[in-house]
């Protein structure tokens, strides 16, 4: 509101709101709100019961000694009673320490960094891998088999995958290195992405990492969306048909990954691949095959064009880039939208 008020100075107050995006409603309403208070509190006269000067400043002077610097009002007032003294009731506490600004948490608490939300592009396969480990149920309750799966964002395609008894950093660096291995990742090229577990951000997949030139990156905690990819392929993988409710032994469940990854990266025409399987965009061979797509949809226009009411058909297309979190544009300002 301070910038409304200071621009309209000098353009008046519709042509400032109009520039900062305000409604002017908003900012009269925002004014009148901000005076209110002083004028209220000028009106209104102080009751009887009110602490004085005197014993507000001690109230504060109690408040701001050491052992209490980082106590909420509540157990300051009970210690304080605990030692035979009483100054004021809580909520008089709480009303000085808002007249004084000093409102924020007293206590002393751990703080947690702020997590930037990763934003990655991908414009063709092996740039951007992501990766994560799900749990597959086995023969008894509580018993569990961890399946590993790397999968290429672009091109959907599972470079490397794992079935072991258990979740281990050093088994994730094993998976990680052969799989750049296979695919022949040079130094600069790749950057692989995951969540925060303990495999993910454990040292020994971090040195390999940086051995291999890779860049890593990481989802925000608790934030699924930042890991989208591999969260969808492993629901296609349990709404398989097939997939059991447990497996029996830790190589049922290795068959039957390999006969799903077989199928996943060979056979499955993925919708977000312009109906294209992973394997032919990640070994570049989607072009060809729309090409001839497109013969295909051509010669049937052409024995048939009253059966293709609004244009001749085309064929699904592939995305160009695919994005985690791609950015969200800024409007632009009115005024000037308004004087190109």
């Amino acid at each position: 509101m301070s910038a409304v008020s200071e621009l309209a100075i000098d353009v008046g107050t519709s042509a400032a709101c109009q520039v900062l995006w305000m409604p002017r409603a908003s900012y009269y309403w925002q004014r009148r709100k901000a005076s209110a208070p002083a004028v209220a509190a000028s009106l209104r006269p102080s009751p009887p019961r009110a602490l004085d000067r005197a014993e507000r400043e001690t109230v504060l002077a109690r408040l701001h000694e050491e052992r209490f610097q980082d106590r909420s009002p509540a157990a300051v007032y009970a210690t304080l009673l605990d030692e035979g003294e009483y100054l004021c009731s809580i909520s008089s506490m709480h009303r000085l320490l808002k007249q004084h600004g000093e409102t924020s948490e007293r206590r002393d608490q751990l703080t947690h960094p702020s997590y930037k939300k990763p934003e990655l592009l991908a414009t063709a396969p092996n740039q951007l891998w992501s990766w994560d480990i799900s749990k597959l149920l086995g023969p008894a309750k509580w018993t569990y088999f961890y399946l590993y799966v790397i999968l290429d964002v672009f091109s959907r395609y599972v470079t490397g995958w794992m079935v072991a008894y258990r979740e281990s950093a050093e088994l994730a660096k094993r998976l990680i290195e052969e799989s750049c291995n296979k695919q022949r990742i040079p130094p600069g090229q790749l950057t692989l992405h995951a969540d925060r577990g303990t495999s993910m951000s454990s040292k020994p997949v971090a040195f390999l990492l940086a051995d291999l030139g890779v860049t890593k990156t990481h989802s925000r905690p608790h934030v699924s969306n930042d890991n989208p990819y591999s969260e969808s392929q492993f629901r296609t993988l349990k709404y398989r048909p097939g997939f059991p409710d447990r497996f029996g032994c830790i190589q049922d469940s290795r068959a039957f990954c390999q006969g799903f990854f077989r199928w996943y990266n060979g056979e499955h025409r993925h919708s977000g691949l312009g109906l294209l399987t992973p394997a032919m965009v990640h070994y570049g061979q989607a072009q060809n095959i729309l090409r001839k797509r497109q013969e295909v949809l051509d010669v049937a226009y052409q024995l048939h064009p009253e059966r293709f009411v609004r244009s001749a058909p085309k064929p699904p297309v592939l995305p160009s880039e695919v994005w985690i979190n791609k950015p969200v544009a800024t409007p632009e300002p009115l005024a000037m939208r308004e004087g190109r």
